[in-house]
């Protein structure tokens, strides 16, 4: 036990090479903190100027110092007279009280002290006059605590940027900031995500896949004079599967693998993007054949020269510069593959994009019926399910989602049957995890007041029996007056076709149904309500994008501002004051005549709007069933 003691203090004690910054600076504190102290003893009794005039009137004082620079008048004490304030200057604890000086005063000028003691002495018999010697002196404690506090500073300043560096081992550097970043998968730290964990990507699977059979097998197609691609950008909305995909590229290729993402090159410091850079190709050169991937890589390679004051360094347009040479320069070398997402591919810039850097680009799109039912069975490999579970079906109740979507979707299901301490997790708990990813966290316990209750009534009605009666409406899955999310008094879902091009009749019938709310508001208590905000958000969004956008206008033409009106260099209205105003004349029309033709429609079916209403506010959530119970089979309507 003693010897473990004696082991531990011997460690703690121990000079270690890793830790000598710490040693230098608990040496420096010391050091300080002894001359701080010493001066401390050596410091003289603070007395006033009367009582130093007593003193010389006595003679008592042997010398007088006068330091100028600091107003400061030192007085040291004769040795025949120190017996009599013996008492006081040992309670100083001065260390040699025979020598001085012993007291000190501050005087307001070196006039009034002159005029004050000439005054004195005077008065004095001229064998006792002293006079006082007058120097100018520089005050050691403040001159170590100056420098010593700026040297402190500087030493600590050192080592955080070490630590920031990311150096800490016995062969770091301070300029080892400069150093990439990557993180290296290789043959040792190889990554368990393979191609089998990635569903409903089989496009970009097979080209992902012949980079990786490029690497592993070249001879079969350099045999060909084929050359391997130099550079892959992975393209698609948030959370459709490209670093996973990166991932799986990762997990099946059998070479060095650096992943990285593009904030990773930017610091503060000038010049450090561009290190960082050549640092990470010099690796992976070294490396070759290897895959170089970078997340997020527009944070990095926006387009040069925009929204740029003149005559200011940008330091990410310096690392733009250094990572396109790196790719496609004099000194490229052709064993290393850069593979790269992002889901801004319009601020990319034009050289970074051209082929010889990323020869393919793969588009990577939010997964169909098909590919939703792939991601579930993924998903649920990990989950106690039962078997009524219907992947078809939930895939049919998902459309727009994504592979991530999909997985928290897995997930809150999961969690839902814990909650309900069940053994398995069915269909309910899967129905219940997609109202919750749609409309948010059911708010059971909120308290709404009743008449606002079935104003929410009448509105979500409105929703479904205009959807119900309108043949190129999105059919009806359910509707519900439960509270959900932040501000969602109630919500209706709809089943969205799986398609790419929409008619005029389809987006018509759209605006007709996100009216539906606030029409059925107007007609059963004549006046309307805040609770439309979100349906009006959407109708103004596709009535702007059928007029200015899509073409979808007489008076406009077929003409489309999209590409104008997204540019990041524009800073006004890519048309005339007079093409505004007839948009704006066009859109109101057209919202005018969608609210009419919705309104006709709630008119004529005015008794299915209250059935439903009531059936609502009895049961809270009704299904496409229950409007087939009450108010019949949908019917096709070709014209109203």
């Amino acid at each position: 036990m003693v010897n473990n003691k004696l082991n531990k203090s011997k460690k703690f004690f121990s000079f270690k090479k890793n830790n000598w910054q710490s040693w230098i600076l608990v040496i420096l504190i010391v050091i300080i903190f002894i001359i701080f102290y010493m001066s401390k003893l050596n410091s003289t009794i603070n007395i006033s100027e009367r009582r130093f005039q007593k003193m010389l009137v006595d003679d008592d004082i042997d010398k007088i110092v006068f330091v100028i620079n600091h107003n400061l008048i030192e007085v040291s004490i004769k040795k025949e007279s120190i017996l009599k304030y013996q008492s006081e200057l040992n309670q100083q604890k001065i260390l040699d009280i025979t020598k001085g000086p012993h007291y000190s005063f501050k005087t307001p000028s070196p006039k009034v002290f002159n005029d004050n003691f000439s005054r004195i002495e005077s008065n004095m018999n001229i064998e006792n006059r002293i006079g006082y010697i007058s120097e100018e002196r520089s005050d050691f404690s403040g001159f170590l605590f100056s420098w010593g506090f700026f040297l402190f500073f500087l030493f600590g300043f050192w080592l955080l940027v070490r630590k920031i560096s990311g150096s800490g081992g016995s062969n770091s550097q301070i300029f080892s900031i400069g150093k990439s970043k990557a993180s290296l998968f290789d043959a040792e730290e190889k990554l368990k995500v393979t191609f089998d964990d990635v569903a409903g990507l089989q496009e970009a699977k097979e080209e992902i896949k012949e980079i990786v059979e490029f690497l592993k097998n070249p001879k079969k197609f350099t045999d060909l004079g084929g050359k391997i691609p130099k550079g892959a950008l992975l393209i698609g909305p948030p959370g459709t599967g490209k670093t996973l995909l990166a991932k799986a590229v990762a997990g099946e290729a059998h070479v060095p693998f650096f992943s990285l993402s593009g904030s990773d090159f930017m610091e503060m410091f000038i010049g450090v993007g561009s290190a960082r850079v050549r640092d990470l190709f010099k690796k992976a050169k070294e490396k070759a054949p290897c895959i170089v991937f970078i997340d997020e890589i527009d944070a990095v390679g926006r387009s040069r020269g925009k929204s740029q004051m003149q005559g200011v360094n940008d330091e990410r347009e310096s690392t733009l510069n250094s990572l396109l040479v790196e790719m496609d320069g004099f000194t490229t070398d052709s064993g290393v593959i850069v593979l790269a997402a992002t889901n801004r591919p319009d601020v990319l810039d034009k050289a970074l994009l051209r082929p010889g850097r990323f020869d393919r680009r793969i588009s990577i799109d939010k997964p169909d019926i098909l590919g939703r039912k792939e991601i579930f069975a993924v998903h649920i490999k990990s989950l106690k399910i039962s078997k009524n579970v219907d992947l078809k079906k939930l895939a049919l109740q998902t459309p727009g989602f994504a592979g991530a979507e999909i997985g928290n979707v897995c997930n809150e299901a999961a969690l839902i049957a814990a909650r309900k301490s069940k053994k398995f997790v069915n269909m309910s708990d899967f129905q219940d995890a997609i109202d919750r990813v749609i409309g948010g966290l059911e708010k059971k316990t909120k308290i709404i007041p009743s008449e606002e209750k079935v104003v929410v009534a009448y509105h979500e009605s409105g929703h479904a029996v205009t959807g119900w009666f309108l043949s190129f409406a999105n059919p009806l899955v359910k509707v519900s007056i439960v509270p959900r999310g932040v501000s969602a008094l109630g919500y209706a879902q709809y089943l969205p076709k799986e398609q790419s091009i929409y008619q005029v009749e389809q987006m018509i019938d759209d605006i007709c149904m996100s009216l539906g709310g606030r029409v059925a508001e107007s007609i059963i208590f004549g006046k309307i309500s805040t609770g439309a905000l979100s349906d009006l958000e959407r109708v103004t969004q596709i009535a702007y994008s059928m007029i200015s956008i899509y073409g979808m206008s007489e008076k406009i033409g077929n003409i489309s501002f999209y590409n104008l009106n997204n540019s990041e260099s524009s800073f006004s209205k890519p048309y005339s004051e007079d093409t505004s105003k007839t948009i704006d004349s066009e859109v109101r029309d057209l919202i005018s005549l969608c609210y009419n033709r919705t309104e006709k429609l709630l008119f004529s079916r005015i008794k299915e709007l209250r059935i439903i209403a009531k059936e609502l506010l009895k049961k809270e959530v009704i299904f496409k069933s229950d409007l087939e119970r009450l108010i019949g089979e949908r019917p096709i309507i070709k014209k109203l």
